[in-house]
């Protein structure tokens, strides 16, 4: 992923109903790429406790569900994006009570056009934390050190002026 790079056009199911095509999309978007969100009273993926930032998802998203408002006042709208299908986004997203849809590329359209990072445990393949700013399909900053997910949308709205 680097700046500059036109995002490909690929829609996406999206918790909201319908596909987004980010690369259609005028004005400012963050777009969230996140591991994954488990469910209450299921196992994490095998050695999840052991990966480098695999922990975090749900306060990530619940911080910038908190802040959708703040966004909304500097024009930047916010999608996530992560490897799971709509249906288990659909549930996570109603939930939490996110304010903005969450997209799948459960059939990997997207993430590998854009150079996303990933790893692996359990045989699975999962999506390196990282966010990108996006202005009128085109990729304007690229977010990857994420120490503390729950505060990455607060360090990010300062950034933006928020």
């Amino acid at each position: 992923m680097r700046k500059g790079l036109h995002l490909p056009a690929v829609a996406l199911p999206a918790t909201c109903g319908g596909a987004v095509d980010l690369s259609q999309r005028a004005g400012r978007a963050l777009l969230i790429l996140y591991p994954w969100t488990g469910r209450p009273g299921m196992p994490n993926p095998p050695d999840w406790d052991d990966i480098p930032g695999a922990h975090g998802s749900t306060p990530e998203l619940e911080g910038f569900r908190d802040l959708a408002d703040r966004f909304a006042e500097l024009g930047v709208a916010l999608y996530g994006l992560s490897r799971q299908d709509t249906d288990w986004q659909q549930e996570l997203a109603k939930r939490l009570a996110l304010p903005f849809p969450l997209l799948s590329d459960d059939r990997d359209r997207l993430w590998p056009l854009l150079g996303a990072e990933t790893f692996e445990t359990g045989g699975e393949l999962y999506l390196k934390r990282c966010t990108l700013l996006i202005r009128d399909g085109e990729i304007e900053e690229v977010f990857t050190e994420i120490p503390e997910p729950g505060r990455h949308a607060a360090d990010l709205l300062k950034q933006l002026g928020g």
